[in-house]
């Protein structure tokens, strides 16, 4: 006789947890309307629609959501919020999802997103500033697409709408604070994850 179909697992009960406390969403007060998925400007391009997300969590089944290609495609436009009759804040789960998913060490569906995400935000560190032909140079090396876009970023280089050499920020301290600030921030959340990753496999 075949073992019958878990819903729920001890571990995406931990991940569901984990998200409510990070996000500061209940999120059994999605009832499936589909409000959210119908307005998403992006539902074509994902495998999961943002209900689908949320009734994964709600059934404790997170390998699906954490596993899918929408939430590094999430671009958190707020247009859910703005649409779910519950206001349950989309955009915020979608955040604490990759929280998880990052300091568990989870392979994301969209690896080129994480990796833009990590050049973008060092040029920034570096310069106060994004600089746009670091940016495009080291997401073409780490992503493996090492001619993509070439063809686009000459003739703007030759115009002048993007500079070879990367311009300072004056502020520079600030910027350097506020990087600080957020690495204090992903260091406790890395820290809250792993915590509910070993509290759900004991």
């Amino acid at each position: 006789m075949s073992e019958p179909l878990r819903l729920e697992s001890p571990a995406g009960r931990e991940v569901t947890r984990f998200v409510e406390r990070m996000s500061g969403q209940l999120l059994c007060e999605c009832y499936q309307c589909a409000k959210c998925a119908a307005g998403c400007p992006l539902a074509r391009a994902v495998d999961l629609s943002s209900q689908q997300i949320l009734r994964a969590l709600q059934l404790g089944q997170a390998d699906l959501a954490l596993d899918s290609r929408a939430l590094w495609l999430c671009v958190g436009c707020q247009t859910c919020v703005t649409r779910c009759p519950c206001e349950v804040d989309l955009p915020r789960v979608m955040d604490a999802l990759r929280a998880w998913a990052l300091a568990s060490g989870r392979t994301a569906a969209q690896r080129e997103v994480t990796t833009f995400h990590r050049v973008f935000l060092k040029t920034v560190q570096m310069a106060g500033r994004v600089y746009e032909v670091g940016l495009i140079g080291g997401y073409n090396l780490l992503s493996g697409h090492l001619l993509g876009s070439f063809d686009l970023g000459w003739p703007m280089l030759r115009r002048g709408k993007i500079r070879p050499l990367p311009v300072r920020v004056r502020a520079r301290a600030e910027v350097a604070a506020i990087f600080e600030r957020a690495e204090r921030v992903r260091a406790r959340q890395a820290r809250a994850a792993r915590e509910a990753a070993g509290e759900a496999a004991r």
